[in-house]
């Protein structure tokens, strides 16, 4: 018998309804995917924040200002520091990450220089980025600790991180074996990308913007002469 990766499947290859569930399951997921998920790219404009997860469309509500202030203070050491290094791409809450079922729209993602050189200047849906950070809020907890998770582990994004402003802590995970598995989660002391080379900020830089901006102006200060990169 072919090996099967997932436990869940097991029962259901037992069964003898086994073709009738596959058939059931495929049609479900063609209207899904060719009625309301075209529906949702026919109806979301840059304006609108929503996302289609699992045949529904998710609206976002709107942020509280230690989950805007989280974002932006990371997004922006984030992006400078890619930038000066010519990393790849960091983009925030604008990059509709198309996977396979499911659209997202995660509050930071980055793409390494791969990734980064097949984006074209008009394009609307991205595939799985190389890290992505959710700022945690009640409404939205449950989804990033687990589907999402689920879901950017198995299209291989390499880090993720869950950033929960009311506590001021930051979780690390990295993938491994196909899941994540926790590598740091800390309030204080430094904090290092493993998919961004080079890129180590003190955790509390991404809470308070007084130190986010010291920060800022250590990157810049470190910056490489024009033309240099890391790694060439």
């Amino acid at each position: 018998m072919p090996t099967v990766k997932s436990p869940a499947l097991k029962p259901l290859l037992q069964s003898p309804q086994l073709p009738t569930y596959v058939r059931e399951m495929q049609s479900y997921l063609d209207e899904e995917s060719q009625q309301k998920r075209e529906a949702f790219y026919d109806w979301i404009t840059p304006d609108i924040k929503a996302e289609f997860i699992n045949g529904e469309i998710v609206v976002q509500s709107p942020a509280k200002k230690w989950h805007t202030d989280a974002s932006m203070n990371l997004s922006v050491l984030l992006s400078t520091y890619v930038e000066l290094h010519n990393l790849g791409f960091v983009a925030a809450e604008t990059v509709l990450n198309s996977l396979t079922r499911n659209d997202y729209l995660p509050d930071i993602c980055f793409f390494g220089r791969e990734k980064t050189a097949t984006i074209e200047p008009e394009q609307m849906k991205y595939l799985a980025p190389d890290f992505i950070v959710e700022i945690l809020s009640p409404s939205t907890a449950d989804v990033d600790r687990n589907l999402k998770a689920v879901d950017y582990a198995a299209h291989e994004v390499a880090e993720y991180w869950l950033v929960d402003p009311e506590q001021g802590t930051v979780e690390q995970y990295l993938l491994q074996d196909e899941r994540y598995k926790l590598h740091l989660k800390i309030n204080t002391g430094f904090l290092s990308s493993a998919a961004i080379q080079g890129f180590t900020i003190p955790v509390e830089a991404v809470f308070d913007s007084k130190l986010k901006n010291r920060v800022l102006a250590q990157l810049l200060a470190a910056a490489p002469a024009q033309g240099e990169t890391l790694n060439g």
